[in-house]
């Protein structure tokens, strides 16, 4: 299975399986060095063409170790979180550092790594990168997703582009006829991809700053159920193709509009030109803003490993230091932005465009799911806002549940702690 930095957005990490650490991988690349230090490097199977030969060019370009590139198909989280179990595990990994790494001792604390820079990272993708104000991955790119609708099936239906929840579902509605759906949120119907968009939209949050629930409020239902309206409404495109991550459903006029990722919008540009816009997921209510979900794996090094301040010094080198190759990274394959502001500003192909619109609502809406939100959270509310959506469940009771079991698991981790 083919994965891509779009799937950090979609899906929490995994729970560590000890029998993965033997899935396939390849080694493809090999660091020079003038030291005999070995450290090996995992990074998960990217779906963009050219990736493979960029994170083996880097590695071969660092002299003070041999670094050992490891291209890993399959639940990469998974096969992660299993290795750091053990010695034979990477020294240098991509990934998202969990809270149970992290309280566990499996990861190593880079906060050092950032002194004079950390201002430089955009902060909505490196606070869930930090815990009791330590650092403990290093971000590489933003991903994030916005809102695509097409220009001229808005003019021709009278229809503005949406700045409220409200004015989403008119839209939607008036978009949808006997051959075009008005949105398009997934073949699920949203729930998958949404998260807790929504409810930072409605001006709440997953996880407050003091470690509670932070949606455990009127506004949260009232939302959700604006999300199944969309549904009764039947504005919703179903049964699509392929999924939300694909902008064909958009591109080939099935859906007026589509939530998907920044990584689509080269294509949609290639075959619609100047006839589409990007918005951010629009607020609700007197409290509501704007907002737009952004992730980003992160460079970390493994508790375990054999050569950990030589792993450390290649983090800095290529992360911190080399921004020549994290500009490559973010942008010569696939699209992506780079995670240091000061990238972003000066790369060419975000200075117009939808692409500008795209850093701007990250800068301005964007929000990264909290360290704190854990796998069983997450399945506990997506859950939910899956018979909330589809089944028109009631979100006040669904929500009562989900408010009982993530204030549970919030406990569980601070004890931990």
């Amino acid at each position: 299975m083919t994965m891509s930095r779009r799937a950090l957005l979609a899906a929490g990490a995994g729970a560590g399986v000890a029998g993965l650490i033997a899935a396939c991988g390849s080694n493809t690349g090999r660091g020079g060095g003038g030291s005999g230090t070995e450290l090996s490097q995992w990074y998960h199977q990217y779906g963009e063409a050219g990736t493979q030969q960029a994170v083996q060019r880097y590695a071969a370009a660092y002299k003070k170790a041999h670094v050992t590139v490891q291209w890993r198909p399959g639940n990469y989280d998974q096969q992660t979180a299993a290795a750091l179990l053990t010695d034979s595990g990477p020294d240098v990994f991509e990934g998202s550092p969990t809270l149970d790494q992290i309280q566990g001792g499996q990861v190593v604390d880079l906060t050092d790594l950032l002194d004079g820079v950390k201002d430089d990272f955009n902060p909505a993708v490196l606070t869930p990168k930090t815990y009791d104000g330590r650092i403990w991955g290093i971000p590489q790119t933003i991903d994030m997703q916005v809102l695509y609708y097409r220009k001229s099936l808005l003019k021709d239906a009278g229809v503005t582009p949406p700045t409220t929840l409200d004015a989403l579902v008119d839209a939607a509605r008036k978009l949808s006829d006997s051959k075009v759906k008005g949105l398009f949120l997934g073949n699920d119907g949203g729930a998958g991809v949404l998260g807790g968009t929504p409810l930072y939209a409605t001006g709440l949050q997953l996880v407050t700053e003091d470690g509670k629930v932070g949606f455990d409020d009127p506004a949260a239902a009232r939302t959700l159920g604006k999300l199944h309206q969309l549904y009764a409404d039947k504005s919703l495109l179903l049964g699509a193709p392929a999924d939300w991550s694909d902008p064909s459903a958009f591109i080939q006029g099935l859906t007026a509009m589509q939530w998907s990722g920044l990584w689509a919008l080269p294509q949609v540009q290639k075959e619609l030109g100047d006839d589409f816009g990007v918005l951010p997921f629009p607020g609700d209510g007197s409290a509501g803003r704007p907002s737009v979900p952004v992730g980003a794996y992160g460079a970390a090094a493994s508790a375990r490993g054999r050569h950990k301040e030589a792993a450390k010094e290649y983090v800095k080198w290529l992360w911190v230091e080399r921004t020549d190759y994290q500009e490559d990274f973010a942008l010569s394959y696939g699209f992506h932005i780079p995670a240091r502001i000061s990238l972003a500003k000066r790369a060419t192909k975000l200075k117009s465009g939808p692409a500008a619109d795209a850093v701007r609502f990250t800068t301005d809406h964007g929000y990264a799911q909290p360290l704190l939100w854990t796998p069983t959270a997450q399945t506990a509310y997506q859950d939910a806002l899956s018979r909330i959506i589809r089944s028109g469940a009631s979100p006040e009771s669904e929500l009562r549940d989900v408010v009982r079991k993530v204030s549970s698991e919030l406990q569980r981790v601070k004890k931990k702690s």
